[in-house]
């Protein structure tokens, strides 16, 4: 793999106090970093998913509660904790059905409950959220190196949306394991699916792929199958928004791509960090995010749907647990039957807040 700067999708800037991240929106037109002053602020980049994928909201969120924290002006410790406790409910009502935003808001507001004074819980805030940033990457490059033993020598992989640096902090999670493949040597090429409405597949992880110099070509979402049938597909690797008892919640369509390889015997693997598991729920007790009617009416200014037909527009599906040959993550490669090997998970939130 050409050695290229490697990007890093959000930060916290200690000199100026606030949030930088890439405008992922702008991509893969201009690569622009933006800056967060206000909660509002990161409110509104997430709901227009100018940060989006699920590590990287988990990020967002424990940046965010650390953002409300520095900025509050309330010296008593009560008030203090409750300004920072709205913040936290804006943010995680921005985007209901990836856990992991959740998970990193919940993760830094227990540190700052744990302060006996405004000025510790500020220190505690921005010291956890960095903590959050800085193990993504370990995380990432852990799950990289499970998963690429999956990968045969050479061969060609189908992946959908983008699980990239882009959707982390770097090195990325389903990208993870394909950059982790090709710094080990393997001939690997990439089949992109576009991933209508929005096109994360053609701009982010398309654009990823070309700036890292690995082999990707972008196809219709809808042309999927007829290439596994044809034999131009060898495995599906996927990231994760949720993981629960019995399904992974992925970007709309993943679902299809799933029941596709199985008929067509082609492995279908999840690459999903342990933040990711909410092994507490099953799929029928989370809420699926349905997203803006122009997302899919409009391309841009150009109107593609009459304004009398109705749309449905979920951002995500449930791919049932038994689609799925296995799930890479940072502590090893998860196998059915689930019911047994999520007993090496355990209850993530056992480990919330402890490094996992």
């Amino acid at each position: 793999m050409p050695e290229r700067e490697e990007l890093c999708t959000i930060a916290w800037e200690r000199e100026t106090g606030s949030i930088v991240y890439i405008d992922q929106t702008l991509l893969p037109g201009r690569c622009e970093q933006m800056r967060c002053t206000t909660v509002e602020d990161l409110a509104r980049a997430i709901r227009r998913l100018e940060v989006r994928g699920a590590p990287a909201l988990g990020i967002a969120g424990a940046m965010g509660v650390a953002l409300a924290a520095v900025r509050s002006t309330e010296a008593d410790l009560g008030r203090f904790l409750a300004d920072v406790g709205r913040a936290a409910d804006l943010l995680r009502s921005t985007r209901p059905t990836a856990v992991n935003l959740a998970w990193g808001i919940d993760r830094v507001a227990r540190k700052v409950a744990m302060a006996a004074s405004v000025v510790e819980a500020k220190a505690l805030a921005v010291a956890e959220a960095n903590a959050v940033a800085e193990e993504d990457e370990l995380t990432c490059r852990r799950l990289g190196a499970f998963g690429e033993e999956l990968f045969p020598t050479a061969c060609t992989a189908l992946t959908h949306c983008n699980a990239g640096a882009l959707a982390c902090r770097c090195w990325g999670t389903a990208l993870g394991v394909i950059r982790s493949a090709v710094a080990a040597g393997k001939d690997v090429r990439v089949i992109a699916c576009e991933t209508r409405p929005l096109n994360q597949g053609s701009r982010l992880t398309c654009w990823e792929l070309a700036r890292d110099g690995i082999d990707v070509t972008l196809i219709p979402d809808s042309s999927a199958a007829y290439l596994m049938r044809k034999g131009a597909i060898d495995l599906v690797i996927v990231g994760a928004d949720r993981i629960t008892k019995d399904a992974v919640f992925n970007k709309i369509g993943t679902y299809m791509h799933a029941v596709a390889a199985r008929h067509h015997g082609i492995p279908f693997y999840v690459a999903a960090p342990l933040s990711t598991f909410d092994l507490a729920r099953t799929e029928s007790e989370i809420t699926v995010e349905e997203r803006d009617r122009a997302e899919l009416a409009y391309c841009g200014d150009r109107q593609l749907a009459p304004d009398s037909v109705n749309v449905l527009n979920y951002a995500f599906d449930a791919t049932p647990l038994d689609l799925v040959d296995a799930i890479i993550t940072e502590i090893g490669v998860l196998r059915p039957p689930y019911s047994e090997s999520f007993r090496l998970v355990g209850n993530p939130a056992h480990r919330r807040g402890q490094g996992a």
